[in-house]
């Protein structure tokens, strides 16, 4: 899904929350007291209609993030609407820009990838310091024994995990240099979000799957990654483009099957953005770049 629902709050609460952050004399806890409140999600921006508003407005709403946390550098809940936010501003605006030029100017594709990147890094980084501050020392037994690296990780902190994998995962796949280093980690950080709340967030754990277990040259399989989408689209009960995009760029690309890429893509784009308002704009975006990929099916596949 990808699509944070943390920037709902920002609107309302922003202007207060950068005075709260820039002013000595007010308390810590008043500062705290927005942290939560930005912090703690709502839907009135993921169920706006009207994605160039949203894009306008979210900038802002980052910021804001990032301001509060030079106050409350360890304050969890912050931390991660930081790293959702980042995240899905990257995703759900920057890299369906760069696809849509991939192959047509290469040259500022590059540009708008470098971005993105930073943007993945950036996200990243706030969910590792989240990280350090529930589980202390997490990173580097991730990166030295991932299997049993989260075992202290709860099913209070499955969105913790969602979003770690899902940016860490962006970032990895944009530097292949990191992908055999980074790849257990991410995965160990979505099965262990699984292992807790297969359901969470209708099913966006099984999503971020699908793009794992199609990396068959890393321990994927394409019959897993097939297994994983089944259960998304169901939990989903099919309103989400989302699954039908991931399966289509992890297996049909990889076995060339343009038949099928074509068909889950006709899925995606046929999913009413009106019959789960509370999602509308995470439709709305996820079908902008499901067209923009079908646009660019003739340089994905060789015949």
């Amino acid at each position: 899904m990808l699509i944070s629902e943390r920037w709902a709050r920002t609107a309302v609460c922003g202007v207060l929350a950068v005075t709260l952050a820039g002013c000595s004399f007010i308390s810590r806890q008043a500062t705290k007291v927005v942290a939560n409140s930005l912090s703690s999600g709502g839907t009135n921006l993921t169920s706006d209609d009207d994605p160039e508003l949203v894009r306008d407005a979210a900038p802002f709403g980052l910021k804001t993030f990032e301001s509060l946390l030079e106050t409350l550098p360890k304050h969890v809940p912050l931390l991660r609407a930081a790293c959702s936010g980042f995240t899905s501003y990257a995703y759900g605006f920057l890299a369906t820009d760069a696809d849509a030029v991939r192959y047509t100017d290469r040259a500022a594709a590059k540009v708008i990838d470098e971005r993105t990147l930073k943007m993945y890094l950036r996200a990243h980084g706030y969910c590792a310091r989240a990280l350090e501050v529930r589980f202390k020392g997490v990173t580097d037994a991730l990166l030295r024994a991932p299997e049993g690296a989260l075992v202290k990780a709860g099913k209070q902190d499955v969105e913790l995990l969602y979003w770690s994998a899902a940016s860490w995962g962006l970032a990895m796949s944009m530097n292949p240099d990191t992908l055999a280093i980074d790849f257990p980690a991410v995965r160990a950080l979505t099965e262990r979000g699984l292992a807790l709340d297969e359901t969470w967030w209708n099913g966006a754990l099984h999503e971020l799957m699908i793009v794992l277990d199609s990396q068959e040259l890393l321990g994927g399989s394409q019959q897993r990654a097939r297994g994983h989408f089944d259960k998304a689209v169901a939990l989903q009960k099919g309103l989400s483009p989302g699954p039908y995009i991931s399966l289509a760029m992890g297996v049909s690309v990889a076995n060339q099957d343009r038949a099928e890429f074509e068909k889950l893509m006709n899925a995606a784009l046929a999913v009413d953005p009106e019959a789960n308002p509370p999602e509308r704009l995470t439709t709305i975006l996820l079908q902008r770049r499901a067209k923009s990929l079908l646009d660019q099916a003739d340089f994905l596949f060789l015949k």
